[in-house]
């Protein structure tokens, strides 16, 4: 909240024409804000659901980043959907989710179940 409003407000109160004064509605910023904290919250359980994916078997680490290039594009999808129509907050929700992605894998490999070794007697 700290960081991504007012940025986002900055950037958009910069293109109020000059002589014009800029009149929020707050049902508006409460719809905004409400859908902004929504999407960054699901963003931030990126990393526990590919975790828990992979410890289930379901997906492996491998197929995670065979789909890296795919994530970024859809992370970016997902920003331009439910930002305002500038590049700042879009880029502002698209990396942490990039980040994020990246996190789940890096912390994926630590909670990754092992095959166990099957002990076969010497002969």
């Amino acid at each position: 909240y700290f960081f991504v409003f007012p940025a986002v407000f900055k950037f958009v109160a910069a293109y109020t024409p000059s002589g014009v004064q800029m009149a929020t509605d707050i049902d508006k910023y409460l719809s905004f804000v409400l859908t902004l904290f929504l999407v960054f919250g699901l963003s931030f359980e990126t990393p526990v659901v590919e975790m828990v994916l992979v410890r289930l078997g379901i997906v492996s680490i491998e197929k995670l980043r065979e789909f890296r290039p795919y994530f970024i594009v859809i992370a970016f999808v997902i920003a331009a959907i439910v930002t305002p129509p500038d590049v700042i907050s879009q880029f502002m929700l698209a990396v942490p989710m990039i980040l994020l992605y990246e996190f789940g894998i890096f912390m994926s490999r630590y909670i990754t179940p092992r095959e166990k070794p099957t002990d076969t007697p010497p002969q």
